[in-house]
């Protein structure tokens, strides 16, 4: 499986990336957000993963502005001891990391992405986890030409959009929420929000999952809810991204 580190050249500087693809040919396109820990070995892993069944996946760290990845020191597992520290020092950097920025580096992450020689014509697919799957709908809200599927995981997505943004997404959504972020009423309050808005989508709450379940080296990772992630997520890539 070849893969490679990059730079990005975005308005604000250069974001270093990590991509995985299979050898050979042109693929489908997809950027993949980190959660709130930012770009390190799982993502990678996952990236791996997902290339492996036939797409071109970039994963950037958009936390560049701070320095290259990994911005702050993580441990190789991330305890429930070591969250407190470990998010007293990202939360100014993810507050600092505002919509007109998310933006400004989706329009470069993209263009990026689509011009790179591994990727295929045609429309591209964005997922992210945690603050990364805001992220992500925000890319799709902003590029409804170009983007045919969006999946957020774990991810801060209430019935509010926020500001519109559902009405704003043409693309085809999957939300895989944890069963420890989401009440059943506020799903529903979500789902009616995503049918108001005219949205194709499924939104779901993962069983027995909490915030963060899809990253193996957290004491949040579940198993079945990381591959029930997979399950959803590439048929979705498969219906909207053609990769023959």
């Amino acid at each position: 499986m070849p893969t490679t580190t990059l730079l990005i050249p975005t308005p604000d500087g250069q974001a270093d990336a990590f991509a995985a693809f299979p050898e050979g040919g042109r693929h489908p396109g997809v950027l993949m957000y980190a959660d709130g820990f930012g770009l390190r070995p799982v993502l990678l892993e996952m990236a791996r993963e997902l290339a492996g069944h036939g797409y071109y996946v970039l994963v950037p760290n958009f936390f560049y502005r701070h320095g290259p990845a990994p911005v702050i020191e993580l441990p190789e597992h991330i305890g429930e001891a070591a969250r407190p520290a470990v998010f007293a020092r990202l939360m100014p950097l993810i507050e600092a990391h505002t919509t007109e920025r998310i933006l400004r580096d989706a329009d470069a992450y993209l263009r990026f992405l689509t011009a790179q020689p591994e990727v295929s014509a045609g429309p591209v697919a964005v997922t992210g986890y945690c603050i990364g799957g805001l992220l992500a709908l925000r890319t799709a809200a902003a590029h409804p030409g170009q983007v045919a599927a969006v999946a957020g995981f774990h991810g801060p997505v209430g019935a509010d959009g926020p500001d519109g943004l559902l009405a704003r997404i043409t693309a085809e959504v999957h939300l895989g929420h944890a069963e420890g972020d989401l009440t059943p009423e506020a799903l529903g309050e979500l789902n009616q929000a995503l049918d108001a808005a005219g949205v194709r989508y499924t939104s779901e709450i993962y069983p027995g999952t909490v915030h963060g379940f899809t990253m193996s080296d957290t004491d949040s990772f579940n198993a079945s809810g990381l591959q029930r992630h997979w399950d959803r997520l590439l048929p979705l890539l498969d219906r909207t991204l053609a990769t023959g």
